[in-house]
């Protein structure tokens, strides 16, 4: 939720930089607030963790923990599941400025509101799946998620094949990424709650999947060039459906009763 946020404020914070400075003026701006963040965190935030129960880490015994999570099917399935859909994320978010400026003509700060919308529409579902999942079902929830991931990808691919208009490819945005909101709690909640020894550990894995998967998927939106947005809509299609590998060992590893359990507690943050 707070990437979420965190996405709504920055793009219209830089459309409102780029009509008083060019792209240099951006960086300033992000060395000034990092350098805050750095002096704020070394001030203020301090170890909670108690001595007793810190490791004592290294490669071998990250190694070590590494193996032990991706031994459990049911890590493993939140792994693949979250690192797919992610995939898709990352393909918009590499993709959407060649979209939606070059293609659809939106100015910065035109964009800056559509790219504002869909990280609302992250924060909202990404709150609601929270909630719904502790209360309704693990599985439900995750199948309503991926089932908007692969709604909105195949959009964005009708969209680009048919020339359709802005308010076409926007809707399939806003429904794909708010979709990748609804996986993340349940499929986040499954994989750490065994491991509250190494959460740390786990919550790195999952951050890896994510990102390792996002980096290797970013560069193919562009392979056709910046004129059109197909590459992107079958990058979404794919990445939405390997997301399915996960969901189906999850499905069969996860017993019934922790996947539809009403009133069962998240046992990790619903929004990490």
């Amino acid at each position: 939720m707070l990437a979420g946020l965190a996405a709504i404020v920055g793009p219209v914070i830089g459309g409102q930089l780029a009509k008083l400075a060019d792209w240099r003026g951006a960086f300033g701006f992000l060395a000034v607030v990092g350098g805050a963040i750095l002096v704020a965190s070394a001030g203020v935030v301090r170890e909670t963790l108690l001595p007793a129960r810190r490791h004592s880490g290294g490669l071998a015994e990250s190694g070590r923990v590494f193996r032990r999570l991706l031994t459990d099917r049911v890590f493993l399935g939140a792994v693949l599941l979250t690192g797919f859909v992610n995939a898709a994320l990352f393909a918009y978010l590499s993709g959407a400025t060649f979209v939606l400026q070059g293609i659809y003509g939106l100015s910065p700060q035109g964009y800056s509101l559509a790219f504002g919308l869909n990280s609302l529409g992250f924060v909202t579902f990404g709150f609601l799946a929270g909630r719904i999942s502790a209360r309704w079902s693990v599985r439900g929830t995750l199948a309503v998620g991926l089932g908007m991931v692969v709604a909105g990808a195949s959009g964005v691919l009708v969209t680009a094949v048919a020339h359709l208009p802005l308010a076409a490819i926007v809707l399939s945005l806003l429904t794909m990424v708010s979709g990748v909101a609804v996986t993340t709690p349940p499929a986040t909640s499954l994989a750490l709650e065994n491991y509250p020894d190494v959460a740390g550990s786990a919550s790195s894995l999952l951050g890896l999947a994510r990102f390792a998967l996002g980096g290797l998927t970013a560069p193919l939106v562009g392979l056709a060039g910046a004129g059109t947005a197909v590459p992107l809509g079958i990058v979404a299609v794919a990445a939405a459906l390997l997301s399915f590998v996960g969901y189906a060992l999850l499905h069969r590893s996860v017993p019934a009763a922790r996947q539809q359990e009403p009133g069962r507690r998240s046992a990790c943050p619903v929004s990490a």
